[in-house]
């Protein structure tokens, strides 16, 4: 009988505890082999050179050298996909967010108990075959800095009944953040889902909101979401939007979560076809799973409500295979036939206006002739 090669795995930790939980969590999927441990990044490296490991889970708060710091070394010198396990304060979840900005694959937040890894056992095992998957090329930070796109007219411009859905996971952070930073302001409201833990959403949004042309922040229950503005879905709530009173509002729960995650993309993609018919413009970012995949389905199909006559539903642009860290996400999207374009990630900011402009021009010119 052959046997699949398992998945060779390094656990960088200063605690021994930690280590200890982190190597028996992994040690249960038969998929997977722990086959060292590193207290620092120094002990890391040469069993790095000993043991050959396909990926590494790195703690970031270490002695003699900080995670960050080995991070950037690492993925310098010998690229290899990292999970960074990162505490869940506000130092940690900035310092994870630099991770990925480095080459990080991943980002889990590290139990609060030293002795309990909680949630981040159901996790582990997961997120370790989809980061042994990632294309390492992707993940390098880019030294290109283009800038915006193009630049949005008057608000009046767009139909005030037009939202942008964006879901992502597994290389997310850095996708999301290279389409917001190309946009303009002054676009229809922006919703985003990004499998991320809590905490880590705040600083993430705060972050695109230091970059982003337009406002970006982690959503509230009941806020609304306007025109030149971006929500950001909270980690562990899903975010679904409605149309209330004349406006977008989001509402945040805690339903079980969807494809082993909360927030879930489908339960926002889900919640906007519903309430924004054809005039949704749905995005599909890098990520491992199928999460979004049935909400582009939904949107496609307009929710069951289509909000202009003999139209059938909204547009789905979807990232091509050669630009995403994990062509997961996208490929179930693809495979199920609901996205209109799949574009390289460079390409996504100017089909954003063009899908806008062109849903504008097509609404406008059905109501001269409706006149």
């Amino acid at each position: 009988m052959i046997h699949a090669k398992k998945i060779r795995v390094l656990v960088v930790d200063d605690s021994a505890v930690v280590r200890k939980m982190i190597t028996e969590a992994l040690s249960q999927d038969n998929e997977i082999e722990v086959v060292g441990t590193a207290c620092d990044p120094y002990v890391a490296r040469e069993k790095i050179l000993e043991l050959n490991p396909d990926v590494m889970t790195l703690d970031i708060e270490m002695p003699r050298m900080d995670g960050l710091t080995f991070l950037r070394i690492l993925q310098q010198h010998r690229p290899m996909p990292v999970i960074v396990i990162s505490s869940i304060s506000q130092a940690g979840s900035r310092a994870a967010l630099d991770a990925m900005e480095y080459g990080a694959v991943d980002v889990l937040a590290k139990p609060q108990s030293a002795w309990n890894l909680g949630d981040l056992r159901d996790q582990l095992a997961r997120r370790v075959k989809g980061a042994v998957r990632a294309r390492l090329n992707n993940l390098r930070p880019s030294t290109a800095k283009p800038g915006i796109v193009g630049h949005a007219g008057a608000i009046g411009n767009y139909q005030a009944r037009q939202l942008i859905v964006i879901g992502a996971s597994t290389g997310g952070t850095e996708a999301v953040k290279d389409v917001l930073t190309r946009l303009p302001g002054g676009l229809p409201p922006i919703l985003i889902v990004q499998h991320i833990p809590p905490i880590f959403s705040k600083t993430f949004a705060d972050r695109l909101n230091e970059l982003c042309a337009m406002e970006v922040r982690e959503a509230v229950h009941g806020d609304e979401a306007r025109p030149g503005m971006a929500l950001v879905a909270p980690g562990d709530f899903h975010m679904v939007v409605n149309w209330e009173n004349n406006a977008y509002r989001v509402q945040l729960r805690q339903d079980p979560p969807i494809h082993h995650t909360r927030p879930a993309v489908d339960m926002l993609f889900n919640s906007a076809a519903r309430c924004a018919g054809a005039n949704t413009l749905g995005i599909l970012l890098t990520g491992m799973g199928r999460d979004g995949a049935q909400g582009m389905q939904q949107i496609k199909a307009g929710g069951g409500t289509n909000l202009v006559q003999n139209e059938v539903g909204g547009t789905n642009l979807v990232q091509n295979e050669e630009t995403c860290v994990v062509y997961g996400m996208p490929r179930a999207a693809v495979e199920l036939g609901v996205a209109d374009q799949i574009l390289p990630l460079d390409h996504i900011p100017h089909a954003i206006l063009h899908a806008l402009r062109e849903r504008s021009l097509n609404q406008n010119g059905k109501s001269a002739v409706t006149k």
